[in-house]
C-alpha cells in the first residue's frame, strides 16, 4: 500500500507544480508522478528536509523542487519546438 500512496503523493506534487507555473507536464499522469518524485528529490537536495511530511515527501521542498524541474523541462521543450 505504501508504493501506491508514494505514487499518488508524487502525482499530486507534480500536478501542483504544473498549476503553479501554468504549464502542462508532458506525459499526463505519468509525467506528473515522475515530476513529483524527481522534484521531491531535487528539492530535498537543494533545501533539505523541513516542513510537513507526507509519505516520505517533505512537501515544501518537494513542491519547490518540482516547480524547478517543470520550469527546466518546459524550457527544453520550448527550445526543441523552435529547433524543429
Amino acid at each position: 500500500m505504501s508504493i501506491i500512496w508514494f505514487l499518488i503523493i508524487g502525482g499530486i506534487i507534480g500536478w501542483v507544480a504544473g498549476l503553479i507555473l501554468g504549464k502542462d507536464i508532458p506525459g499526463g499522469i505519468i509525467g506528473n508522478i515522475i515530476a513529483g518524485i524527481v522534484g521531491a528529490w531535487v528539492g530535498g537536495m537543494l533545501l533539505g528536509s523541513w516542513g510537513p511530511k507526507v509519505s516520505d515527501f517533505y512537501l515544501v521542498p518537494a513542491i519547490i523542487g518540482a516547480v524547478i524541474l517543470v520550469f527546466i523541462v518546459s524550457l527544453i521543450m520550448k527550445a526543441m519546438r523552435k529547433a524543429a
